[in-house]
């Protein structure tokens, strides 16, 4: 899904390539990544309910990043950096596709959002640290989740947020997220690795070795009639906020 720009030990040449083909048809809600457009609103609910605990004096203001600093890694074509930039960030979004970053940044130009986007990696950047860096569905594209989770800490500062998301190695992710959804068209075939899914003691596991502990965690569920929220549920999809330990 949204693709990750990691250092040169970590990127699949060829998952940048997959996910560049899909670079022209990102901001199209009926297209090939029409299942991000309707997971987006449910991330942004928990990275909104993240930001007003890490932060709890903003948490009534229409702008709670307001004179922060945000980063979006693995960005996609902006739909998640789209979101920050309203809340008030000053945004960087970054991608492995050079594809994916035109795309985002010829969307925010054309909606009027002053946001700073770049392809490359984000390990070999010059572009400091961040307030808050999100990471969402990233982390199962990466062969090197250990390498690749040691940048994503050298990019927050001291008293940063950090939000990331990605599906469980469950029985029932391998048969709905990859079997069913494929076969159906949901998502476009190829985009998911079941045995490169991470579970969230995994998850947990791998940030506390880079200095991060886990401050809060939901699953992303669907059922019919209230589609797809935040749950109790783990066993598809997750999503956690975390700061240093």
């Amino acid at each position: 899904m949204d693709k990750a720009n990691v250092t040169s030990v970590t990127i699949r040449p060829e998952e940048a390539e997959f996910f560049s083909g899909l670079a022209r048809d990102w901001w199209n809600p009926k297209g090939p990544m029409a299942s991000l457009h309707q997971v987006n609103p449910v991330r942004m609910a928990f990275i909104r309910d993240a930001i007003d605990a890490h932060w709890p004096d903003a948490a009534r203001s229409g702008k709670p990043l307001a004179g922060k600093a945000a980063l979006d890694i693995g960005c996609g074509a902006g739909l998640v950096c789209e979101p920050l930039a309203r809340l008030g960030a000053e945004v960087t979004g970054v991608d492995a596709s050079a594809e994916n970053i035109a795309s985002a940044s010829a969307h925010a130009e054309g909606v009027g959002l002053d946001i700073r986007y770049m392809a490359g990696e984000v390990g070999g950047l010059d572009i400091g640290t961040f307030d808050l860096v999100t990471c969402v569905e990233v982390i199962e594209h990466v062969a090197d989740k250990r390498a690749f989770l040691k940048d994503v800490a050298a990019r927050l500062a001291p008293d940063a947020l950090l939000v990331m998301s990605t599906p469980n190695r469950t029985a029932a992710s391998r048969v709905l997220l990859v079997g069913a959804a494929e076969a159906v068209g949901y998502v476009p075939k190829g985009t998911h690795h079941w045995s490169d899914f991470v579970t969230p003691e995994e998850l947990a596991e791998l940030l506390g070795e880079v200095g991060l502990e886990v401050t809060a965690q939901r699953g992303i569920a669907w059922r019919p009639g209230k589609g797809l929220h935040l749950s109790d549920d783990l066993s598809l999809n997750y999503i956690l906020s975390a700061q240093r330990a």
